[in-house]
C-alpha cells in the first residue's frame, strides 16, 4: 500500500493545534493534531450539506450565501452547481493555510470553486462574519470543526451555542435557512435551533453518498417560522 506523505503544517489561529494536509496517490487527508478531520474520498455528507440547503433558495434572483469553513471545496463547489448566477457566495475560513491548499493541491478534487467569480474568501472565524450584518444571508452553511460536538478547538463550541444560534437567526434574511453538518446527531442541539425560533429538519445522510459509509447529520433550519 502507498504510505501517507505528509505534504505541509500549519499552525490553527488562536489555538495550539496543528493542522496537516497528507497525501496517499490520489487521496488526501486533513489531520488536526493527528487526528483526521476530513477525506477526499468521503465526500457525500459535505455535497448534501450544500443540496439540502440551496433546494430551499434556488429561485432566489441574487441570493447571498455564507458558508462556514471551506474544508476541501466540496460543500462550495456542490453549491455553486445550484445557485443562480446572481448569486453572491462567501467563504468564510479560519485556517490561512486551507484557502492556501485549496488553490494549490486541493483544487481540482471539486473543479476549483474558489476561481468562481461569485466567490469571495474571509480568512477569518465564521462567528465574526455572523454578528457583522443583520438578515445579511439567505443561506448559512455551517462544515465547522466536528459539528456541536467540536473536535478541535473549544472556541467553535460558541457557534454551537444558544448565542451562537441566536447570531445565525439574526444574520439570515426571512425565511432563510441555516444547514449544519454534524459527524452523529445531538437532540440537545436541535432544541437550542427551536429555542432560537427556527423551524428543524434532522436528515442522516452517508458520508460517501451513493457509495454508503458512515452516516452523518445534518439539520436543515428555516427561519421565520
Amino acid at each position: 500500500m502507498i504510505p501517507w506523505e505528509q505534504l505541509e503544517c500549519a499552525q490553527v489561529p488562536g489555538d495550539n493545534g496543528e493542522i496537516c494536509l497528507y497525501r496517499r496517490g490520489g487521496e488526501f487527508s486533513i489531520r488536526v493534531n493527528g487526528q483526521e478531520l476530513m477525506n477526499s474520498r468521503a465526500h457525500g455528507s459535505e455535497e448534501a450539506l450544500a443540496e439540502l440547503a440551496c433546494a430551499r433558495i434556488t429561485e432566489r434572483d441574487s441570493p447571498r450565501v455564507l458558508i462556514g469553513g471551506l474544508g476541501m471545496g466540496f460543500t462550495l463547489a456542490s453549491s455553486l452547481k445550484l445557485l443562480s448566477a446572481g448569486a453572491r457566495v462567501v467563504v468564510s475560513e479560519l485556517v490561512p493555510a486551507v484557502v492556501k491548499w485549496n488553490r494549490g493541491p486541493l483544487a481540482g478534487l471539486s473543479g476549483n470553486p474558489l476561481q468562481d467569480s461569485r466567490v469571495t474568501v474571509c480568512e477569518v472565524d465564521v462567528g465574526h462574519m455572523l454578528k457583522q450584518e443583520e438578515r445579511a444571508y439567505d443561506a448559512i452553511l455551517l462544515d465547522v470543526d466536528n459539528g456541536p460536538d467540536g473536535l478541535t478547538r473549544d472556541g467553535n463550541d460558541r457557534l454551537y451555542s444558544q448565542a451562537g444560534l441566536d447570531a445565525s437567526f439574526a444574520a439570515l434574511r426571512p425565511e432563510g435557512v441555516l444547514a449544519v453538518w454534524s459527524a452523529a446527531p445531538d437532540r440537545a442541539f436541535a432544541r437550542r435551533l427551536r429555542r432560537s425560533g427556527f423551524g428543524v429538519d434532522e436528515v442522516r445522510v452517508r458520508a460517501r453518498g451513493s457509495r454508503g459509509g458512515g452516516r452523518h447529520t445534518i439539520w436543515i433550519a428555516v427561519s421565520g417560522f
